[in-house]
């Protein structure tokens, strides 16, 4: 029987927790805009602009940021690449951008993502926002860390969660 690691309210509340972290980190709303990657972290983003939009009152512009064609290892895959949706609704220079996602791993797509961001401008600031750090980083110490997080497993064995109202996170 798998292991239930968070539920939907332990995931409400993280969220929550997150949302003030970002607006204390960037001192407020100005300037600040989430990016959402492919497919786990727009669910993420989603969650977080509207938890930022009832503490300060105020509109948070969410995107959305395939990574397909940008990851290391595009050429080693033997099926067809699955590319989704690329959307940034505002201009990103200048601004902080927090790059949402639902795990770090390796950091392969996170480093994939910064890539993906600068063809849509030149960010003041890149913050990165993760629900679960499974360590295990392939970069070197510092060049990928996390500075939201709510959750650190060290573990191969955890699966990417999903955060869809009422989902629950198991390990397998």
């Amino acid at each position: 029987m798998p292991k239930q690691l968070l539920d939907h309210s332990d995931i409400r509340r993280i969220i929550r927790r997150m949302a003030h972290e970002i607006v204390e980190k960037n001192k407020g709303t100005e300037n600040l805009c989430l990016v959402g990657i492919q497919k786990g972290g727009v669910i993420l983003a989603k969650r977080l602009a509207s938890q930022i939009e009832s503490i300060e009152s105020c509109r948070i512009e969410v995107g959305t940021l395939d990574i397909t064609f940008y990851r290391d290892d595009i050429n080693t895959k033997t099926e067809q690449p699955v590319v989704k949706k690329t959307e940034i609704p505002c201009t990103i220079t200048d601004k902080t951008v927090v790059l949402v996602d639902d795990v770090l791993f390796t950091g392969r797509s996170i480093r994939a993502a910064m890539d993906a961001l600068i063809d849509f401008g030149r960010p003041a600031y890149i913050r990165l926002a993760v629900l679960i750090d499974r360590g295990h980083r392939n970069f070197p110490s510092g060049l990928i860390t996390r500075e939201k997080i709510s959750l650190h497993l060290f573990r191969t064995w955890l699966r990417s969660p999903l955060l869809k109202t009422g989902k629950k996170i198991k390990r397998s």
